[in-house]
């Protein structure tokens, strides 16, 4: 009895876990799954339902939540309005003049919509790795993995990604401090996509035929539809940086949302985009849906705060099953399941982050960031339902399983990365 009483912890935290991924796979909206979860682990750890309302209304009017809430609107109304102003085509095509390699273009037009965080974005390169591809001998899964792969080799160490920007406020850290360490996972994913999709043992030259380009090379038309991106990317992290060197008492996410907003009126005023797009984006429901989804994860949070969790299961257990739990299993597990990065970093890193805290480990902190980043990224790609796999599947009218049993080894090197990272920083 004495080994169920320590299992108890573990035991009640992994019901509200399975909650979520049972919420996750019947359809019922991923932060209505999450919010499920955090009601069910505050009663399974005997939190009464005033004090969980209590904690809820506290816990959106947060300044980390407000923050977080305003960055991920901009950065959603900005991907909104390039996309459908056509200036993501326009910079596109300016830029296609510049490639000649067979191997080059395959890569580059889902690497290039990988910096934009959009949901399903790889349904958006699906069509141009379909044209640069048109005379080229490939199966329709070689197109699928291809376009899948290199569409979200950015995801650990981009600063726009939802998932980046939930790990800092989480953490409470600058983005340049986390990025600054996950950044090798980009290498990763370009090597590895190079190694079992890309490279002459895979894709025999032969069966790559350059078609000429007709589009005139121009850098000027390039760096004029890009301003917005380049004011985002580059606006956001420099703003940042800055805040945090020279006005440290200002929270950095102010930087953030004026590069972000820059960058929309940039867009707005390059394409004469209106009020009426603008209450359009607004008002859409993928918007609502993600502010939802927020709002889920940081409630979620200060429940299993204010209900003693992380202290249960810190007291109960010893120090490697609670951290291997929190940093390896169940971002992996709720990653697989939902095929989202904000679904395993909002789900599981306050866990991690409260067992630090309560084992003493808080110098710890960066180390274990990574090793769950990649467990759950791992996930994510591994995954069967990421909409990104299943909309590119459809799209070339690829086999799903075939396709999906090409990216198991990559998958499992990816991991091997991220284990191998978190002992060179411990």
């Amino acid at each position: 009895m004495e080994w169920l009483n320590a299992s108890l912890p573990f035991i009640k935290v992994l019901g509200a876990f399975g909650l979520i991924l049972l919420g996750i796979r019947l359809r019922i909206g991923l932060g209505l799954s999450i919010l499920a979860g955090g009601v069910a682990m505050g009663f399974l750890f005997y939190l009464g339902p005033m004090p969980l309302l209590r904690v809820s209304a506290v816990a959106l009017t947060r300044e980390k939540f407000l923050f977080l809430a305003a960055i991920v609107g901009l950065i959603l109304i900005l991907s909104d309005a390039l996309e459908r102003s056509g200036q993501s085509r326009r910079l596109m095509d300016a830029l296609s003049g510049y490639l000649t390699s067979p191997r080059l273009r395959l890569v580059f037009f889902p690497a290039l919509i990988g910096l934009l965080p959009m949901p399903g974005g790889a349904v958006f390169s699906a069509p141009m790795v379909k044209a640069v591809s048109a005379e080229m001998s490939l199966k329709n899964e070689e197109r699928v993995v291809i376009n899948y792969w290199f569409r979200h080799v950015w995801e650990l160490a981009w600063p726009l990604y939802p998932g980046i920007i939930l790990t800092v406020a989480l953490a409470d850290i600058p983005i340049v401090t986390l990025i600054s360490r996950t950044w090798p996972g980009v290498i990763a994913m370009f090597t590895l996509g190079w190694i079992f999709f890309l490279r002459p043992g895979v894709l025999k030259s032969a069966d790559l035929v350059v078609v000429p380009s007709v589009a005139p090379r121009s850098i000027r038309v390039a760096l004029k539809e890009g301003v917005p991106l380049l004011v985002a990317i580059v606006g956001a992290v420099g703003l940042e940086g800055s805040l945090s060197e020279w006005a440290p008492a200002v929270p950095f996410e102010w930087g953030v949302i004026a590069a972000l907003f820059v960058a929309v009126v940039c867009v707005m005023v390059q394409n004469r985009l209106g009020a009426a797009f603008l209450f359009d984006v607004l008002t859409k429901k993928s918007l609502r849906t993600m502010l939802f989804v927020i709002a889920a994860i940081f409630i979620f949070k200060d429940i299993m705060q204010a209900a003693g969790v992380v202290d249960a299961m810190a007291l109960s257990a010893g120090d490697g099953i609670a951290l291997f739990a929190a940093s390896v299993f169940l971002p992996f597990l709720v990653g697989m399941v939902s095929g989202i990065n904000v679904a395993f970093v909002g789900a599981t890193f306050p866990l991690l982050l409260g067992l630090l805290d309560a084992l003493n480990l808080r110098e710890l902190m960066i180390p274990y960031l990574v090793l769950a980043s990649f467990a759950g990224f791992t996930g994510v790609m591994i995954s069967p339902i990421h909409i990104c796999f299943i909309l590119t599947c459809e799209f070339f009218g690829a086999d799903l399983a075939r396709a999906w049993r090409r990216l198991v080894a990559p998958c499992f090197c990816f991991a091997l990365t991220g284990c191998l990272l978190f002992w060179i920083l411990l």
